[in-house]
């Protein structure tokens, strides 16, 4: 990432996106700006994000935009067409999303569609309407090839989308409705990798691994800082041989 660039982040108010929204700011002297998104920037729990804010004035824009509400993302992306310009978008990070600890027979219709509007459906109109600008971005990079600092979409996927693992740790994690929304992403991944190709956009699915969050909850592995800096790191090699795939926050690829 050492070339001049923008970056859109979803779920930004909290945890790993806030994280990412701090660090890509931080250490990325080259920032035009990090559009820094999330359901309701004026609540208490965009504080934080509001505060960083203020000091990275010049950089972060907090934007309103609620990834299961079609009409919230239209005027996100119409705010950034305004402030990108022919310059365009250089990266989306998908991180919003929400999640359920619920088995099979726990498991309600209401859950169900709550997961697949905001975990899948959501990112196919971000993707949507974000696509002439990552179009824009990836004209105006003029080298061949794909990476993340040239035109990229980023969707934060898990380790418990995979179908060949389930068997691994699901009494511990049952989740049965973010695992099949997540599942149902992996597959959207991949046909959006294959059609946004002609384009020089890549689009990955990254898994941050077990995280201390209101998510992941305070027996994760590690800390939001040290999967951050870990996905940061992987997202700086990807090229084009890693679009479509499924990738852990140390670069590995998870088997679907």
């Amino acid at each position: 990432m050492s070339a001049a660039y923008s970056v859109l982040i979803t779920g930004a108010n909290r945890g790993i996106g806030l994280e990412l929204v701090r660090q890509i700011t931080q250490t990325h002297r080259e920032l035009t700006k990090v559009f820094a998104c999330c359901r309701d920037p004026h609540g208490a729990k965009a504080q934080e994000l509001r505060a960083l804010a203020e000091k990275y004035p010049d950089i972060i824009m907090v934007l309103q935009m609620d990834v299961a509400d079609p009409k919230s993302i239209h005027q996100a992306a119409v705010q950034v067409g305004s402030v990108v310009g022919n310059a365009g978008l250089n990266l989306i990070i998908n991180n919003a999303a929400v999640m359920f600890r619920c088995s099979v027979l726990e498991s309600t219709a209401e859950q169900l569609t709550s997961c697949f509007n905001t975990n899948v459906v959501g990112i196919l109109l971000v993707i949507q309407e974000f696509l002439p600008y990552l179009r824009a971005a990836a004209k105006a990079h003029g080298k061949a090839g794909m990476s993340c600092c040239k035109a990229a979409v980023i969707n934060v996927s898990t380790l418990g989308s995979s179908i060949q693992l389930t068997n691994d740790r699901y009494d511990e994690f049952k989740l049965v409705p973010y695992r099949t929304s997540k599942a149902a992403l992996n597959m959207l991944s991949m046909c959006a990798s294959l059609e946004l190709q002609k384009d020089e956009v890549l689009c990955v699915l990254l898994h941050p691994g077990w995280v201390r969050t209101d998510m992941g909850g305070p027996n994760g592995e590690m800390d939001v800082k040290e999967s951050v800096e870990a996905m940061l790191k992987v997202m700086k090699s990807m090229n084009e041989k890693d679009t479509g795939a499924l990738l852990d926050y140390r670069g590995r690829n998870i088997p679907w």
